[in-house]
């Protein structure tokens, strides 16, 4: 975890070292990253770097997390409290097109398609949010990494999506009335 002597540092100085780890962590898979070049670029001493992270995956975690955070930065959390199709689908409508031409573009293919599997704890999964919020998430995210690594399906890949949720929508409202049903009937006995 990043120490708190980064957190405490002046923010041009933590900018400049964040620059280093994008420059480093977009050009270089993280098995092939090196300390040496990061605190060449930030202009700092190795010993810093190791005060400041425990190690060059728990540097790489700080940063894709900054970068999550940002790149999320415009979707309201709100929005992910039910399941509404158009919401999702604008989520990574905009989501794709903010990662796509954002300096993190890079990094986040690389992520996708390298680093990911070198990270050794998956999280822990979500298990109390509706079955189709939980479907939706899952979707878009697969959704994201498609047309991030194949810009050029990005239409068809979206097109896929919206039809994807509209189906969910569909079966969910089903779900949902059926159980109302069940519900009322159940009562009434």
């Amino acid at each position: 975890m990043v120490s708190t002597t980064f957190k405490n540092l002046a923010p041009d100085k933590q900018a400049r070292i964040q620059a280093a780890l994008l420059n480093e962590f977009s050009a270089h898979p993280l098995a092939d990253a090196q300390v040496a070049r990061i605190v060449q670029q930030a202009q700092i001493a190795r010993g810093a770097f190791y005060k400041y992270f425990t190690d060059l995956t728990d540097a790489y975690r700080y940063l894709y997390h900054q970068v999550m955070l940002e790149v999320h930065s415009a979707i309201p959390r709100t929005a992910f409290k039910t399941f509404t199709p158009a919401v999702y689908l604008q989520a990574v409508r905009d989501f794709v097109d903010q990662a796509a031409d954002s300096q993190y573009r890079e990094l986040i293919k690389r992520h996708l398609t390298q680093n990911e599997a070198l990270l050794a704890a998956p999280r822990q999964p979500v298990m109390d949010i509706p079955d189709a919020v939980w479907a939706a998430g899952i979707l878009s995210h697969e959704t994201i990494k498609q047309v991030l690594l194949y810009p050029d399906t990005k239409k068809a890949a979206l097109d896929r999506l919206a039809s994807a949720l509209e189906a969910l929508a569909r079966k969910d409202a089903v779900s949902y009335t059926h159980l109302r049903a069940h519900e009322t009937s159940a009562h009434s006995v």
